[in-house]
């Protein structure tokens, strides 16, 4: 399968004069899961909103496999994004809701999932948080888009509907590039192939989980 690179360089935001990201480089492939960590506060979303072109930013430089894609409009069908609000309308069923938004023939897949079932013919309006934020993780996922951003995806999901979502995320990877921040870092680190701790404006590398201690993320206690 033939991978593809999302490159984006020369991120930089300020908010209220302050310098907020400060020239951000990312790269993923499609096959990894990027975990993004950091405090709140340290601009997680705001980076997944500028990636996926969702805000706007001084002198940033998107390619995707070498080919300049500056322009938003050419970048929605290569980059979803997965906020933390609903996105939904709250008018619609849930059946119309996947039929709008995922391909017919992935519908019969979709369908099959038990905590689906039950709620095909309910309206976005009557779900709990933790079941409209379950759909929409998986309406994401079940995109075509080669690379996903998720913002907080586990935030409200019962233990069995996450391990769910990672079992999906983990399949979705196989040939999408997705990059996952969520305040339940032990669930984005076990599922990571890469992590990235975001501190000062600046992306580090994090090769092992005693560098986040290093870097006052984590508390001694929290790596045994």
């Amino acid at each position: 399968m033939k991978k593809h690179i999302l490159e984006i360089s020369g991120i930089q935001k300020k908010f209220s004069g302050k310098l907020l990201l400060s020239d951000i480089y990312l790269k993923i492939e499609t096959g990894e899961i990027i975990g993004l960590l950091g405090h709140n506060g340290s601009g997680k979303s705001t980076l997944l909103k500028i990636v996926s072109c969702n805000l706007s930013a001084s002198d940033k430089s998107v390619f995707i496999d070498g080919v300049s894609k500056n322009n938003s409009s050419e970048l929605v069908d290569e980059i979803s994004y997965m906020c933390q609000d609903q996105f939904v309308p709250n008018h619609l069923s849930v059946l119309k809701t996947i039929e709008l938004s995922v391909a017919k023939q992935k519908w019969d897949l979709f369908y099959k999932d038990d905590f689906v079932k039950p709620l095909l013919r309910q309206k976005i309006k009557n779900l709990s948080y933790g079941e409209l934020r379950y759909l929409q993780v998986k309406l994401v996922l079940f995109n075509s888009s080669k690379f996903i951003l998720l913002d907080e995806p586990f935030s409200g999901l019962s233990p069995i509907m996450i391990e769910n979502i990672v079992q999906l995320i983990k399949e979705n990877s196989q040939e999408k590039g997705i990059i996952i921040t969520d305040h339940q870092y032990e669930n984005v680190m076990k599922i990571s192939t890469g992590l990235l701790l975001l501190k000062e404006g600046k992306l580090h590398k994090v090769n092992k989980k005693a560098e986040l201690v290093e870097n006052g993320y984590l508390t001694d206690s929290a790596i045994f």
